[in-house]
C-alpha cells in the first residue's frame, strides 16, 4: 500500500475516532478497541474482498501476487496503527498476534498436513456414491481426534483420485469441508481450535463430548443423507467408470505408516501444552511465551522433519503431495490474523466500543440470549479466524469456566456450535476449507469462486443452522 494512502487512511483515523491514547494491560503498550471506529476494519475488509474478487477477475495476478496482496494489507493495518498510536503499540500488537496467534497456528497446520501428507491410502478407490459417503462418514468420525487438518490431509489425496475421472465432482470437495473441515471436530479439544481455546480456559475436556455430541450428529446424518442422494443423482447422469479404473491395479492398504505414529505425537504435544503448566515464561517485548507452548512448537516442528525424512519422496509424488497449498495459506492468513487485530479489539471492547449495539443483542433483558450468541458467533466465525472469535464470546458470556459448564452450558453451547460448525460457511472460516480448495485446485479440479461457495453454504447449511436453533437454543 502506497505511503500516501497509509497517511490519509491515519488522517481519516484520526478525524473519525479523535485523539486516543492505547489502553495499557499488564504494561504492554496495547490497542484500546473503545476509541476505534470501523474504518479501522478497512484493512480487513480488503483482505477478504481480495481473496473474494480478484481469483475471479485476474486469476493469473493472484496466483503469482496473492503473498503481495496479504502483505499489502497486513502493511495497511500496521502502518496506521504506529503512525496514530505509536510504533510501541504497533510493535506489540503485531509480535502479539504473530507469537501467541499466528505461529502456534501455521505450525499445527504445517505439522497436520505434511504428516498426514506422507500417509498413502494405496489401491484403486473408484468415487462411487457409497465409497465418497464411507469416506465423508470417516472423515467426520476421525476428525475430532486428528484434528479438521489432519483428517482432510489425510482423505483428500484418495478422495481427489477416487473421483477426478467424474465430470461434476465439485459437490464431493464442498460437502468434504462441511463434514470433514468443520462438523467432524466437534466433540473434542483436538478437533476445532476454538474447543481446544475453551479447555485452556478451564472447560473440561469431555465437556465438548457431551454436549456436542447431539448437535454434531443433528448436522452430519442429514448431510451424509443428501450428499449420497446428490451424488447418486449425479453418479446416474453420468454413467459407469472408465473400466481401467475398475480393474484391481494395486492392493488396498496404507503406505507411510510411521507417520500414523507421528500424528499420535501431534496430539500428545497438543494434549501436553494444554494440561502442563510449567509457570516459566519468556517475555518477548511484553508478550509473554509460555515454556510449554514453546515445546509444543518445538515438537512439532522436529515431528515435521521426522515425517519428512521417513518418508519417501516416490510415495509423496503419489500421493500428489505438494508445497503450494500450506504455503498459499500461510501467507494468506499472516495477513487476515494482522488485519482481524483491530476488529478483534473493536468487539472486546464491547458496550465502551463501537460493537455496544452488538452486546446488547447477545444478554437482551441481563439475561444471555443463546440464539444470538449462536448466530452472532458463528456470522462472525465465518469471516474471522474462529478461535479467537470464540474466546471473545466466552468471555462476553463471562468468562468463568465453573459457571458456563454449569447453569450457562447452554450458551457455552451456542458459542460452541457457532464457531466450530459456522466456520463452514466461507472458505476462510476455518483453515481446512482453504486449504482442501488448494490442494483440489491444485489437482487441476476447478473449485467454486469465495461467493460461488458461499452460495453452496447458504442454500445448505443455513437451514440445518435454523433448524438447530429451534431444537437446541429456543
Amino acid at each position: 500500500m502506497p505511503i500516501s494512502i497509509m497517511t490519509v487512511f491515519s488522517a481519516l483515523a484520526v478525524l473519525w475516532n479523535g485523539p486516543a491514547l492505547a489502553a495499557p494491560t499488564g504494561g504492554a503498550p496495547t490497542l484500546d478497541g473503545g476509541v476505534l471506529g470501523v474504518l479501522w476494519a478497512l484493512p480487513f475488509i480488503a483482505i477478504i474482498l481480495s481473496i473474494a474478487i480478484f481469483p475471479l477477475v485476474a486469476p493469473r495476478f493472484w496466483h503469482h501476487h496473492f503473498g503481495k496482496v496479504s502483505a499489502a494489507c497486513t502493511v495497511g493495518a500496521i502502518a496506521p496503527m504506529a503512525l496514530v498510536y505509536g510504533v510501541d503499540v504497533a510493535l506489540y500488537e503485531f509480535l502479539h498476534t504473530v507469537l501467541i496467534e499466528y505461529v502456534p497456528f501455521i505450525v499445527l497446520l504445517l505439522a497436520l498436513y505434511t504428516i498426514a501428507g506422507g500417509i498413502r491410502i494405496t489401491g484403486a478407490l473408484v468415487g462411487t456414491p457409497a465409497t465418497n459417503t464411507g469416506i465423508l462418514a470417516f472423515g467426520t468420525i476421525i476428525a475430532s481426534w486428528v484434528g479438521t487438518t489432519g483428517a482432510c490431509m489425510l482423505l483428500i489425496h484418495p478422495l481427489v483420485r477416487a473421483n477426478q475421472w467424474r465430470q461434476r465432482n465439485v459437490h464431493v470437495f464442498i460437502f468434504f469441508i462441511f463434514l470433514v473441515g468443520n462438523i467432524g471436530g466437534a466433540l473434542t479439544p483436538l478437533g476445532d481450535p476454538p474447543l481446544f481455546i475453551g479447555f485452556l480456559q478451564g472447560i473440561d475436556f469431555f465437556w465438548t463430548a457431551r454436549w456436542m455430541f447431539v448437535p454434531m450428529v443433528a448436522l452430519a446424518l442429514p448431510l451424509l443423507a443428501l450428499f449420497y442422494a446428490l451424488d447418486s443423482w449425479v453418479f446416474r447422469k453420468e454413467g459407469p467408470p472408465p473400466a481401467e479404473l475398475t480393474a484391481p491395479t494395486e492392493r488396498l492398504g496404507v503406505e507411510g505408516k510411521r507417520n500414523i505414529l507421528l500424528l499420535g505425537g501431534v496430539v500428545g504435544a497438543v494434549l501436553m501444552s494444554g494440561v502442563w503448566k510449567s509457570g516459566i515464561e519468556v517475555t518477548i517485548y511484553y508478550v509473554p511465551l509460555e515454556l510449554e507452548s514453546i515445546v509444543r512448537t518445538l515438537v512439532l516442528i522436529a515431528l515435521v522433519w521426522l515425517s519428512w525424512q521417513l518418508t519417501s519422496s516416490e510415495s509423496r509424488q503419489l500421493n500428489g503431495f505438494s508445497w503450494f497449498p500450506i504455503v498459499e495459506v500461510a501467507k494468506l492468513f499472516i495477513g487476515i490474523f494482522v488485519t482481524m487485530v483491530p476488529v478483534i479489539a473493536i468487539i472486546r471492547a464491547g458496550e465502551a466500543g463501537a460493537a455496544r449495539d452488538l452486546v446488547g443483542l447477545l444478554n437482551a433483558g441481563g439475561r444471555p440470549d443463546n440464539v444470538m450468541y449462536f448466530w452472532i458467533t458463528g456470522v462472525l466465525s465465518s469471516f474471522l479466524d474462529n478461535a479467537p472469535t470464540y474466546l471473545v464470546f466466552f468471555n462476553f458470556a463471562g468468562g468463568n469456566a465453573q459457571q458456563l459448564m454449569g447453569p450457562l452450558a447452554g450458551t457455552l453451547l451456542a458459542i460452541s456450535a457457532g464457531a466450530v460448525f459456522m466456520g463452514a460457511n466461507t472458505y476462510i472460516g476455518n483453515a481446512p476449507n482453504f486449504m482442501v480448495k488448494s490442494v483440489v485446485e491444485s489437482r487441476g479440479i476447478k473449485m467454486p469462486s469465495f461467493f460461488g461457495y458461499m452460495v453452496w453454504s447458504t442454500v445448505i447449511l443455513v437451514p440445518l443452522f435454523a433448524l438447530m436453533t429451534f431444537v437446541f437454543f429456543r
